[in-house]
């Protein structure tokens, strides 16, 4: 379930205010920043122990930059999921953010579970954030429980986090203020590190900002120099959620910028990208701020969403990546282009120059209308293969589809009835990668019949635009759960806007994925999508349509 995310989204009048939250920001930071020329590092005297801030950055113990990248995962409701954490780890990720709770709210994780979590996301080659959850909206959801009690919790699970300084990061707890009075913010931030820190804990602590986790209203972009300076060891990261709070690149790069030129630690510790009631979050320009800058991001989240939007994978299943999923893994600074290991588990050694060899021809099985199941046979490497790339070969172009730990994996969301041409890339853990496998052609199937029917229509028009409205009939006697709506257009036509539903536009292909209020079509019932395209002279409608790889009939 998507637990307490619906209202990390900013209300429309707060939207209003989201102006004179940046002036006010940018007048408080005029302070800040002078005062921060000091770099945001551990202070004389105190060793790290395991990774640490350094000049605002933060480190592995040995003093290599480790840069976050990886997703959250629900793991306190859905604790029998821990398959997933080595299901994102072979997508890419070298970061996991763990849900816990410390009982307050939901059904407490004993030390016990937490201790196994832990060795989960060793044994996977993942560093591991722990975050409590229980803290989220507290001061606006009644239910919300204190950053006190959150810490009252890490204390007890002490004897199991002690030593795992160089793997864990410990979030103090998740959005920990809601929207009513987030000044109140602070000091209760202050009291929780120091707490901590008293009881001995040395590893690198996380916190979370005010306003469901967006910090709207500027209070932690103005009080961060002073929580960060009342931690003694100075190991602490500041930690913003990026939704429809941050849609424009101004907004995001803006307050990025600010915390990286006070030398103050921080990443992207949620995100969302898919449009929604609230907005439509800018998760273009949250991904490329962060590669540029260098900071960390960790996208919510993998499945088991209330809201089924935001989930990365459908089921819980990384062979059904949604398009959000394909977006955070796949796309453009996204996961598997980023993503580097942390050396703590073996990689990076400056010595291993030796790339591994190639891998043997890939061969394809298993070809459905949107999947295709590819194998080849293992590299080798003088010290060891870490994993594989799968990339598309079209023309003097690739791009990465998929990567694997083992020398199989299957490719998801392709087009019925299309040619592909796949090859695959060896990796060690110093990042030396191989020669290019010869390549493998996979044509799909054809899209079976579905139990849908689709209407299209032009609504208006007028020189250089029109709008659109599409009408998908559920023709089953089930419900359809979620679904992926797929056509194309014939004359350059490319949308701009569009409500009910999320596009995915590559030239004139369109995948749309639903809106939380559009993702279930009753068994005889329809969900309409409105869009707005630009357009040229001709304007001839699509005359295909497929709903999650199943051909429609066409109303």
């Amino acid at each position: 379930m998507r637990r307490a995310r619906s209202t990390t989204r900013k209300s429309p009048l707060a939207r209003l205010l989201t102006v004179l939250a940046a002036l006010v920001g940018l007048v408080v930071l005029g302070a800040v920043v002078p005062a921060a020329a000091q770099a945001a590092q551990s202070p004389p005297g105190v060793q790290a122990t395991g990774l640490h801030i350094s000049n605002g950055r933060l480190l592995e113990g040995n003093g290599n930059d480790f840069v976050m990248r990886g997703v959250n995962h629900a793991h306190t409701w859905y604790p029998n999921q821990l398959q997933s954490l080595a299901d994102v780890k072979a997508l890419g990720a070298n970061t996991v953010r763990v849900v816990l709770s410390d009982g307050h709210r939901w059904t407490k994780n004993s030390a016990q579970d937490v201790a196994n979590v832990v060795a989960q996301c060793k044994a996977n080659r993942l560093i591991c954030v722990l975050e409590v959850h229980d803290t989220t909206g507290y001061g606006e959801e009644a239910a919300a429980g204190t950053l006190d009690h959150a810490a009252d919790y890490w204390i007890g699970l002490k004897s199991v986090l002690a030593g795992e300084e160089n793997y864990v990061v410990i979030n103090i707890g998740n959005e920990p203020w809601g929207n009513t009075s987030p000044d109140g913010w602070t000091d209760p931030t202050v009291a929780a590190v120091k707490k901590l820190r008293a009881a001995g804990f040395e590893h690198t602590i996380m916190v979370d900002a005010p306003n469901w986790g967006q910090d709207w209203q500027g209070v932690m972009r103005a009080n961060a120099r002073t929580v960060y300076d009342a931690d003694p060891t100075g190991n602490l990261i500041f930690s913003i959620h990026m939704y429809s709070v941050f849609d424009t690149a101004a907004e995001i790069t803006d307050y990025l910028n600010a915390f990286v030129t006070a030398k103050l630690p921080i990443l992207i510790g949620e995100f969302g990208g898919p449009a929604d009631q609230w907005g439509d979050p800018d998760e273009d320009t949250m991904m490329a701020t962060a590669q540029q800058l260098k900071l960390g991001y960790l996208a919510w989240s993998w499945s088991g969403n209330t809201d089924p939007i935001l989930d990365l994978s459908i089921g819980f299943d990384p062979k059904q990546l949604s398009s959000w999923g394909q977006r955070i893994f796949n796309g453009v600074n996204g996961i598997a282009q980023t993503s580097k290991e942390a050396t703590v588990f073996g990689g990076g050694n400056p010595g291993d120059t030796q790339a591994p060899t190639a891998p043997g021809t890939p061969a394809a099985s298993a070809v459905t209308a949107t999947s295709a199941t590819l194998g080849w046979s293992a590299a080798t490497d003088n010290v060891g293969v870490t994993g594989y790339d799968v990339v598309r070969v079209s023309g003097g172009s690739e791009t990465k589809v998929a990567a694997s730990t083992t020398n199989g994996v299957t490719v998801t969301g392709l087009s019925a009835a299309t040619s592909y041409t796949f090859a695959v890339y060896a990796r060690d853990a110093a990042g030396n990668r191989s020669a290019r496998s010869a390549t493998v052609n996979v044509t799909t199937t054809s899209a079976p019949a579905g139990n849908c029917s689709v209407g299209y229509r032009v609504a208006g028009e007028w020189q250089g635009g029109f709008q659109g409205e599409i009408t998908i009939k559920n023709t089953g006697t089930a419900a359809i759960n979620g679904w992926t709506l797929g056509f194309a257009f014939a004359n350059g036509q490319t949308i701009s806007n569009m409500w009910g539903g999320t596009p995915t536009q590559s030239g004139a292909t369109v995948s749309v994925a639903p809106a939380s209020y559009t993702s279930t079509i009753s068994a005889g019932g329809s969900v309409t999508v409105g869009f707005i395209a630009a357009k040229g002279a001709t304007n001839t409608a699509p005359t295909a349509f497929t709903l999650s790889g199943s051909t429609c009939a066409t109303a």
